[in-house]
Order: C-alpha cells, then structure tokens, then sequence
C-alpha cells in the first residue's frame, strides 16, 4: 500500500526544533525522504534519529538566513539527491520582547532569520520545482502576523511571509507550485515546557485565551502542514490557515467580561 508522500523529497527548516521534529516524523512516516535543515548541528543527531525509525533523511546544518549557504548547501543535497518536491519553511526564532527591548541590530536580526531565510530556501528550490510542474511550499508563521502580541520584530517578519505566500502563490500557480501558510497560536514545544517549568501556572493563564480551553500541541501543526502538502488540497493556494486552537476566533476573555456570562 503506497504512502501519502511516497518517495516525495520535503526540505524542512528547523528540523531540528519541537515542531521541526514533528514534522519530519509525520512525513518520514509516509515515506517521505527529508531534507533536515537547521542551524543547530543536534539536526545530524536527529537525522540518525529518523533512520533507526525507518525514516531516510539527509540533514544539512545551515544558517538560512545566509544566502549563499543556502544555495550551497541546499544546493548540494538537491544535486544528490533529487529536486524538492514539498518545502516547509518552518525555522523561526525571537529573543526580543518589547521595541524598547529591541535594537536595530536586533530587529535586522530577527527579520533576516524569519523572513529572509525562508525567501532564501524558496529562491533556491523553485526552478527545481518548476521543472516539475507539481510542488508545494509550506510557511509555518504565527498568529503574530496577525496582530500586536509581542515580539515586534518576529511580528513583523512573520506579517510579511503571509504576504510572500501570497506572491508565491499568485505567480507560480501556472507551474503547478501551491503556496500556503499555516499561523500557529501558543504551541507546546519543549521552550514553552521549559517556562511552565519555571512557572507552573503560565499554560493555564494562557489556556484562558483560547476557546478549545488548550494550546496547540507539534502533531497540530505538522497535520495542517501535511494537508495542504497534499493532493487532497490540490485547489487551495494563497491561504492563511490559523491553527491557534480558536485564539483568533475572538477574544472570549473580553466577550466573558462584557456578558457578564461564563461560556
């Protein structure tokens, strides 16, 4: 019985990171062969990893906020191994709270590692996948992107890759290129586990927010990855799709306090 990515080539970013992980695994686990991209070099670890699970994965340690080190690297693994067929820019980073807390060396920081690494590792796959004349490229943003919610220049970066999916998608969809981005709200990966460790009740004032009464876990995200990778979404391109388990729906805690009712 044929897997749903049979032998399809995904490159994924910050393959090495909670959500990262996840990712490989799902489409490892329908046989997909995995470009692990990440700056950290645990993704080589990682890599031997997913072969002990059965999981064919190459792993390339790379800054992809580095153009020329993705085009070489990249590069390389395309050469040997095959053009990419899915790419899932999925690497994302803030170290920067506030404005006031954010420096212009800061903020050029954050948007080069964000926006600019994923524009690099479209720049690099796309003749390929042009050449194919079936592709998808997979943007995992946040709901940042959508609104004030700190980590300005996260935000901010994270606001642009919705609009470069939309370019993608509007010119590349006659070569049968499909570009879409999925916005995750707060997600359960091993930093979030660290701060509830610090502070035990952070999750569930968070949680508060939330009309699902919980956060995304990594499974989440990689399934509204997988899906619109997918055939079964063969006619969606340009699409922002949240998966922030309703945080964007409307604010229930402000709805709760203006009813006077707890629903």
């Amino acid at each position: 019985m044929s897997k749903l990515f049979d032998k399809k080539i995904v490159a994924i970013t910050g393959a090495a990171g909670g959500i990262g992980q996840e990712l490989a695994r799902h489409f490892g686990r329908e046989g997909a062969i995995i470009f692990a991209i990440d700056k950290k070099d645990t993704v080589n670890t990682f890599a031997i990893e997913l072969a002990a699970e059965g999981i064919t994965a190459h792993p390339l340690t790379c800054d992809i906020g580095d153009a020329a080190s993705v085009a070489t690297g990249l590069g390389k693994l395309i050469k040997d191994f095959g053009e990419v067929d899915i790419l899932v820019n999925n690497a994302g980073f803030s170290d920067h709270p506030t404005i006031e807390k954010t420096t212009p060396a800061d903020w050029a920081y954050d948007v080069n590692g964000n926006l600019n690494g994923a524009y690099n590792c479209v720049h690099t796959v796309l003749p390929g996948m042009k050449k194919k004349g079936k592709a998808a490229i997979v943007t995992v943003g946040s709901v940042n992107g959508l609104a004030a919610l700190g980590d300005p220049a996260y935000s901010a970066a994270k606001a642009a890759l919705i609009s470069m999916t939309k370019a993608i998608a509007m010119e590349n969809g006659r070569y049968g290129i499909r570009a879409n981005i999925v916005l995750p709200g707060t997600v359960r990966t091993p930093i979030w586990n660290a701060r509830a460790a610090k502070d035990p009740e952070v999750l569930k004032t968070l949680m508060r927010w939330y009309p699902l009464a919980r956060i995304a876990e990594p499974s989440d995200v990689a399934n509204a990855v997988a899906f619109l990778a997918s055939d079964a979404a063969s006619a969606i391109t340009g699409v922002e799709l949240p998966v922030d388990c309703g945080l964007t729906a409307g604010n229930i805690v402000m709805s709760r306090e203006l009813t006077l009712e707890n629903f």
